[in-house]
């Protein structure tokens, strides 16, 4: 969304995302296949890439296409088949792209229309997908609509946007996730008026109950579907709908705002029109954040019936990691309740990492130099063998790590500075705020990707953007190439075995060993053939409990350098160790 990485907001911000999802059946079925309704995108391995922090091509600091372009072999070689990029529409950059300047246009530090092209060709010629970030619950304040929105009460677009007039004193209170007071309405004396903004201040909120302006949506969606890509990611969708009556919330509700912003009346009658008017004329993937607070919300969503959604994506899975651990107890039940609402009907994604979180092995794993590789692995190994799409963001791949930021001026994010300013504003304890965005601000995940050991890590012959992880001498993807047993290496191998074994698609999830508080342990059963699957997520050696201790099996992967090819299944699992059998 336009993003934001405070563990509490994200806790705040809801439960999970959903996907949208307008495809077509997946085109190779193989004879006497009694899978039913396969898909290109449940099939998928999705990598997210932020261009921003990616690759360098010109030497001005900052990631751009043709950076990405330069990569497209190894983003191949990964086995991943859906690019999700992040946002590269024109902006001032006041939210890395979430604030929309000109929808139809690139920005500039990222390079030119001529750019995208050849990167869409560049990926359609090895067979990759290209999703496109969607931000239009907002614009830029920077926009042309809003520009003339602001002009005059009269303007054609002033109901593009959500406005107050003060001469109504002032708005019911709405809370803004980055703004330093947060308070959303935001007073602009040009018209003597209030404008909307959940997220920054120079992020408006478009006003969709406007019909030109969900046709101005619809067109510019086809502008870039005509172009070819093969969908969106459409950012905070969940929020376009606004009760406009604006009714006074009770004291504290920004406490669990979503329940007040998320889901309004009128939301799903957006997303038929959309259906409508464009995502069913296209094969598109689409993948809109948030729906919901309630399994039931969930379901109106991914009802086919209702031609709204067709895969979920369950948020609250990421928000139990904390800064001092988490229960892997509870991280079992999340996962396996989401699975079993979506068993016979909808669709899951899975993912523990992106823009608006810190590094996947920094937040679930053991980033100590003894376990960071094993426990990247072992994540990885969770990521790719649940039922669902996964979602696997850049450089996890390699195990990078959180940079260990001490100070607000390496930050660059503009929710985390809009933060520690109002802090300092409440007189709050900045060292136990330093200490909670080292751990939880999504910068974590925005240092640049790191290709070698060269002066910046290879991502830059300028001054990067935001600072380079300090251990990228040791951990970067060129060292990793060589070493078979790398994260990156074994991440290969894990995307191969998805994609030669349909069962960690489509197969039945059933749980194991459920009150065990370091082992998740679950099998995946399809046409017959059935996986074991056994991770331990603790730093100490961990008993294993499942029936299929003393049962033949073939050990097809472990984590662990030499760990494959025994035909026994082990009743301990060593540190983080991850271990797949194909039972007999």
């Amino acid at each position: 969304m336009s993003s934001f990485s405070i563990s509490r907001f994200r806790a705040l911000f809801g439960v999970f995302f959903c996907s949208i999802v307008t495809a077509q059946s997946f085109a190779q079925t193989n004879p006497g296949d009694s899978i039913k309704d396969r898909k290109w995108w449940k099939e998928a391995v999705v990598y997210q890439i932020y261009p921003r922090s990616f690759k360098d091509d010109n030497g001005d600091g900052v990631g751009d296409l043709k950076g990405i372009i330069s990569k497209l072999d190894y983003i191949k070689s990964l086995g991943v088949n859906v690019v999700w990029l992040n946002p590269i529409y024109s902006s001032p950059n006041d939210d890395n792209g979430y604030d929309v300047s000109d929808y139809r246009n690139i920005m500039s530090d990222f390079g030119t229309m001529a750019d995208f092209d050849e990167l869409l060709k560049g990926m359609h010629q090895r067979g990759i997908k290209l999703v496109m970030d969607l931000v239009v619950n907002h614009s830029s304040d920077e926009h042309e609509w809003f520009k003339q929105s602001r002009s005059s009460r009269t303007s054609p677009y002033r109901d593009y946007y959500h406005w107050w007039n003060a001469e109504n004193g002032k708005p019911p209170y709405r809370y803004s996730l980055f703004d330093v007071n947060h308070d959303a309405w935001r007073y602009d004396s040009l018209t003597n008026a209030y404008y909307l903004h959940y997220f920054s201040r120079k992020q408006p909120d478009l006003d969709w109950e406007n019909p030109k302006l969900r046709q101005e949506v619809f067109n510019m969606m086809k502008f870039w579907a005509d172009k070819g890509i093969d969908g969106f990611r459409m950012d905070a969708f969940q929020y376009v709908a606004k009760d406009t009556t604006w009714p006074m919330f009770p004291k504290g509700f920004e406490k669990n705002f979503n329940q007040y912003y998320g889901m309004v009346t009128g939301l799903h009658g957006y997303l038929q029109e959309m259906h409508k008017e464009v995502l069913a004329k296209y094969d598109l993937m689409t993948v809109a954040e948030g729906a919901g607070n309630t399994y039931e919300d969930a379901h109106n969503m991914v009802d086919s019936a209702r031609r709204e959604l067709d895969m979920a994506y369950a948020f609250d899975g990421i928000d139990v990691a904390k800064q001092d651990g988490y229960s892997l107890l509870k991280f079992k039940r999340i996962f396996t309740r989401w699975d079993s609402v979506f068993a016979d009907q909808g669709w899951l994604s899975i993912f523990l990492a992106n823009h608006d979180n810190a590094r996947l092995v920094s937040r679930f794993g053991n980033d100590s130099r003894e376990f960071r590789e094993v426990s990247s692995k072992m994540l990885s190994t969770f990521l790719m063998t649940m039922r669902g799409t996964p979602y696997y963001y850049n450089g996890d791949e390699l195990g990078m790590t959180n940079p260990g930021f001490t100070k607000i001026e390496d930050y660059r994010d503009k929710a985390t500075l809009n933060e520690y300013q109002h802090m300092l504003n409440i007189h709050a304890d900045m060292t136990a705020y330093l200490k909670e965005i080292a751990f939880s601000s999504r910068d974590n995940a925005r240092t640049p990707f790191q290709w070698d050991d060269s002066q910046n890590a290879g991502f830059t012959t300028g001054i990067p953007w935001i600072k380079v992880n300090p251990n990228y001498k040791t951990i970067n993807a060129a060292e990793e190439e060589k070493d078979p047993n790398s994260c990156l290496n074994y991440f290969r191998r894990l995307t191969k075995l998805r994609r030669d074994n349909l069962v960690f698609v489509y197969g039945k999830y059933t749980l194991l060993d459920k009150d065990n508080p370091n082992i998740y342990a679950y099998t995946r059963e399809l046409n017959g053939k059935k996986m074991l699957v056994m991770l331990n997520f603790s730093s100490k050696t961990a008993a294993v409990n499942t029936l299929y201790n003393s049962v033949g099996a073939n050990r097809l992967l472990d984590n662990y350098v030499g760990g494959a090819g025994s035909n026994k299944v082990e009743v301990s699992l060593r540190p983080y160790e991850a271990v797949i059998y194909q039972l007999r």
